[in-house]
């Protein structure tokens, strides 16, 4: 039986994946940090794809892969697994998971920019419109009016009318830090494309895992966070939702993104797998209590509109 758009479908799943493992590790990383987080979850999904490929295909490590396949799925680990989801996650705990993603919209547009500047790819009118109204939809969220205190004159009294001055709602140290994990997904997505070729994409998954995880060692060692990880590993409430985001994220989530760009082209899958900002806004108020303003309602919807406008 053949199924209709398996391409765009496994994009669909994907976005809910990835709304259950933003949630999970958000909750993960406020009890024992975004780091760990990213060591310890990397190496539960690799052992999930191992033991489906053992299952599968009798073989737990992903073995078979050309020179070409492991070169650059192991640099899409590193800039997809290592960089952007080391910004992703912290952005996670600084801004919280509904906003991180929403930044995270800006990945399909992000893409194209790099497939103009390394493939020579131009962009249409109604790409730049795309962008133009994804951007607008995510200034919505993070941006918000305020009024400058009044003013002491010096010739008199303060200043009764104070100006209004354009600040940001939420820290941008997290909202550069989502923009990093968009830029991170963006590539990594893109590398993984010319790097699996027609290879498995679990077992492509499970290389691109292989290099993140040494990278997250490398940083983990660099930052002298060894001692952490057994308080860690110790704290039930963090490693119940630390599994369930990792078989969910890395393994679902990852795996099946590479489906999905295998079916169909990276465009079509990146901004169906962009309707998480939209789909994560109710269980965030849900399970998280979050108070969403119509306004952040409408960014998101916008955001969500430019990108889907992107790719038409």
């Amino acid at each position: 039986m053949t199924i209709p758009y398996p391409g765009e479908l496994a994009a669909l799943l994907t976005a809910f994946f990835w709304t259950v493992t933003a949630l999970a590790f958000e909750s993960a990383g406020k009890k024992i940090g975004s780091l760990t987080v990213n060591l310890i979850r990397l190496l539960f999904a690799f052992v999930f794809i191992g033991t489906l490929s053992f299952v599968t295909r009798g073989e737990f490590l992903p073995v078979g892969a050309s020179y070409h396949n492991w070169i650059w799925l192991s640099v899409s680990g590193f800039v997809g697994f290592v960089l952007g989801d080391l910004f992703l996650f912290k952005a996670y705990v600084v801004v919280g998971a509904r906003v991180s993603q929403l930044i995270m919209s800006l990945s399909p547009p992000i893409a194209a920019i790099i497939g103009w500047i390394i493939l020579n790819e131009t962009l249409c009118l109604k790409s730049i419109a795309g962008m133009v109204i994804t951007i607008s939809g995510i200034a919505l969220v993070i941006l918000k009016r305020e009024r400058r205190p009044a003013e002491e004159d010096s010739q008199g009294p303060a200043k009764k009318r104070g100006k209004k001055n354009l600040k940001f709602s939420y820290p941008l140290t997290g909202i550069l830090l989502a923009f990093g994990g968009a830029a991170g997904q963006a590539t990594g997505l893109v590398l993984s494309k010319y790097g699996m070729e027609d290879y498995n994409p679990f077992s492509a998954n499970q290389i691109r895992m292989i290099t993140g995880f040494f990278g997250f060692v490398v940083i983990y060692t660099f930052m002298n966070r060894w001692k952490s990880l057994m308080p860690a590993l110790k704290n039930k409430s963090a490693m119940s939702w630390l599994t369930v985001g990792s078989f969910f994220g890395p393994f679902l989530g990852a795996s099946f993104s590479l489906v999905a760009v295998s079916y169909t082209a990276s465009g079509i899958a990146a901004t169906i797998m962009a309707t998480v900002p939209v789909i994560i806004i109710a269980p965030a108020v849900i399970f998280f209590r979050e108070k969403v303003k119509p306004l952040e309602i409408l960014g998101a919807i916008l955001a969500f509109t430019g990108v889907a406008l992107f790719f038409l």
